[in-house]
């Protein structure tokens, strides 16, 4: 045997680099012409040279473009015809009320004239909206509309854990499966291993369940693409929507040992009929059987405020035309007079989004960013802090929360207009993840949004960038490393 594989191995010590490189070249071929975002271009040019064959590998697995994304964007515009119509017989209701809106709140309702526009979402008023901080509000509101569910009930999660929140849930949900009320659950297989490998198991159970994109050895290359939704409607109209998971480390004090600040908000209200859509969506894009949304699904509100109330939905997905909650966000950024509160626990901004930042502080917009002093990942935190001289430079504020960890995704912009759901303010949000949030436009709301802010930088330290500048050189050459590869993060 040995005197077969000797001539082989002396083949390849003489002549394997010819296969390499011709594998090198064809790989940085494809890359360059697949038009990517030029940043996330050269990372990842720089991560197939300078890792050698290890480089092509986390290529493989992680950077490709998604093998079903032509499938995605099909179905992403089947469902817009579908919905065309409907967007067409509304276009009059929908205009009053970005009307009404601009009455308001001015040139920030463009926002919903743009998301009426990209068909993500109609413009709704009457909506009853409550902010909800932490899972100790969250849960035990969730756990509730749960309860009172008469006719059907939609979730959807990247992490649902099988823990005492978790089964308490699970439990409830199988009850009122049990009741006869209809109930469909959506969970990403990433980050809910444990609960996809119990629902199949689980052969007898009501309710209608659905691993989105299963993980497997054939599908490595697609699983870098993952449902981060966390949205909850139940019978049409009481809708939850947040950063926050079905997991016992959402709730303080936990047994992680570590406090986790995070926000939810729970809306009751026309808007449920944006709610009940964006799942529906999902729901095609898994095996689950398709169901009709005119069965009952879609319900007019009685009226449940007396102000206004505009909330409507900004989504996202690996398949869309553009990176649609990006863009949302800068709308509202470039159309801010006074304040504009943002709080992350992942800051890799777009060049887009880092410019608007930079433009609004410098032309006298009082910009507040809030991050994780120390996040979950020691990567990312620093590949962030490589963003932030530039930064404080042209006079944005950044705060470093150290209570704990800062989970919450939020934005609030002149007091006027909110932004609460999954979204990170980095690339992975923008452009790979199925993100969703509520723009929310209600006096009450946006002013406990705000006083919250104020609560949470109670317990901030506040970066001074004299201080910044004076960081040791190897912390700043590191995040200058780190930086090289945060667009493929």
């Amino acid at each position: 045997m040995q005197e077969y594989i000797q001539p082989v191995i002396k083949f390849l010590e003489l002549w394997g680099w010819i296969p390499m490189t011709i594998m090198y070249i064809g790989v940085t071929i494809t890359i360059l012409i697949e038009n990517r975002n030029p940043t996330k271009t050269i990372s990842w040019v720089l991560v197939i040279v300078f890792i050698p064959f290890l480089g092509l590998i986390l290529y493989y697995l992680f950077g490709q473009k998604f093998s079903k994304v032509k499938k995605l964007k099909r179905i992403n515009h089947e469902q817009t015809l579908r919905l065309k119509k409907e967007f067409q017989r509304l276009e009059p209701l929908m205009q009053w009320s970005i009307r009404n809106i601009q009455s308001k709140i001015g040139d920030l309702s463009r926002v919903y004239s743009y998301l009426k526009n990209e068909k993500l979402s109609t413009p709704t008023l009457n909506n009853e909206v409550t902010l909800l901080v932490n899972g100790e509000e969250m849960f035990p509101s969730l756990l509730e509309a749960l309860e009172s569910a008469k006719h059907s009930i939609h979730m959807e999660f990247y992490i649902f854990d099988l823990d005492n929140i978790g089964t308490k849930v699970l439990d409830l949900l199988e009850k009122k499966a049990n009741e006869g009320i209809i109930v469909r659950l959506i969970v990403d297989s990433f980050g809910s291993p444990k609960l996809v490998r119990y629902m199949r198991k689980n052969k007898d159970t009501k309710i209608e369940f659905q691993a989105f994109l299963p993980v497997t050895f054939t599908s490595l290359a697609n699983s870098n693409y993952r449902n981060h939704r966390k949205i909850a409607v139940i019978d049409g109209f009481v809708c939850f929507i947040g950063g926050i998971n079905i997991s016992d480390r959402y709730e303080n004090p936990n047994d992680f040992g570590l406090y986790w600040r995070d926000t939810s908000v729970k809306i009751v209200g026309n808007v449920g009929v944006m709610f009940q859509i964006s799942f529906w969506n999902q729901w095609n894009q898994t095996d689950g059987k398709s169901f009709n949304l005119a069965d009952g699904y879609l319900r007019e509100t009685p009226v449940v405020t007396d102000q206004l109330s505009a909330v409507a939905l900004a989504s996202s997905d690996p398949g869309s035309l553009g990176p649609f909650n990006m863009e949302a966000l800068l709308i509202s950024i470039g159309e801010a007079s006074h304040t504009i509160k943002l709080c992350t626990p992942y800051f890799i901004p777009s060049e887009e989004l880092s410019t608007a930042l930079k433009t609004a502080a410098a032309a006298g917009v009082e910009v507040e960013l809030m991050i994780p002093k120390e996040g979950d990942s020691w990567f990312v935190q620093h590949a962030t802090y490589s963003y932030l001289k530039p930064l404080l430079e042209r006079g944005v504020k950044v705060f470093l929360y150290e209570k704990g960890f800062l989970h919450a995704k939020t934005s609030i912009i002149d007091g006027k207009i909110a932004y609460v759901g999954t979204v990170n303010l980095d690339f992975r949000s923008f452009y790979i993840n199925y993100e969703v949030a509520a723009v929310i436009s209600n006096k009450d709301f946006c002013a406990d949004m705000e006083k919250q802010f104020e609560i949470d930088k109670g317990n901030c330290e506040e970066i001074n960038i004299k201080d910044w500048k004076k960081r040791k050189a190897w912390k700043r050459g590191f995040d200058s490393l780190c930086r090289l590869l945060a667009p493929l993060l």
